[in-house]
């Protein structure tokens, strides 16, 4: 049984993704900040969970460092966190705590999870990254083309990041991954109860990339995906 690690596990598109992980064999460890809520979740999933400010580097690297040395590396890591930036958090008119803040989140703890967990599963030669990042965080269509700017720019590191550990470990061929995803405008907390994607919709390229079979020779890996396929960023 290989086990799964699933951030922002406690709703949305991190929970569908643990849910349907769950559903297919794999052991699967949380991770969200609401200690309660994630509590409650892992209950019903019948998982493991680890609740932590993701936030606070400290404390993310801390626990990140726990649950390495208690569960070993892990065959999959999904970082499903995020947050949205304030509507009016244009470059010239964002603050140093509003940008902090983002870029904490949805840029710094992935890196620091990836340091730490991806390490080891880089060196184990086994596992699957897929991180959760956005159409609007890409360079071209729909992607830096002005406001929530630290939401955009932090979304660009993360596909800045992905690609550079693909090129890091070699595409694949020494058996890591490693993926961006975009969800698209999906009904969760952040997209809102009017987005016309479903969680499962929005999770689907997710689960798809944690899980399918791959060829070095032939298969892609290092990309921003969508509905399955490479997009441009």
């Amino acid at each position: 049984m290989s086990l799964a690690i699933v951030t922002g596990g406690s709703r949305g598109l991190g929970f569908e993704t643990a849910r349907a992980l769950k559903e297919q064999g794999h052991e699967v460890l949380l991770i969200a900040k609401d200690p309660e809520r994630l509590a409650a979740v892992a209950a019903k999933l019948n998982c493991q969970f680890r609740a932590v400010d993701l936030a606070d580097l400290a404390e993310t690297r801390s626990v990140f460092t726990e649950v390495l040395q208690t569960f070993g590396a892990p065959q999959i890591l999904v970082l499903a966190h995020g947050v949205m930036s304030e509507k009016m958090s244009k470059t010239l008119r964002t603050t140093n705590e509003e940008w902090r803040r983002v870029m904490a989140i949805n840029l710094d703890s992935v890196f620091c999870a990836v340091n730490i967990l991806g390490a080891a599963m880089a060196e184990a030669r086994d596992g699957r990254i897929i991180v959760f990042s956005a159409c609007l965080g890409r360079m071209s269509g729909p992607g830096n083309t002005g406001g929530l700017a630290p939401y955009r720019i932090s979304k660009a590191g993360v596909n800045a990041l992905v690609r550079n550990l693909a090129h890091e470990t070699n595409h694949g061929t020494r058996g890591l991954l490693v993926d961006a995803v975009c969800p698209n405008h999906t009904r969760t907390d952040m997209g809102g109860p009017d987005a016309p994607l479903s969680v499962e919709e929005g999770a689907d390229t997710a689960i798809w990339l944690a899980t399918r079979d791959f060829d070095p020779s032939v298969d892609q890996t290092g990309f921003l995906w969508e509905e399955r396929e490479v997009i441009p960023w």
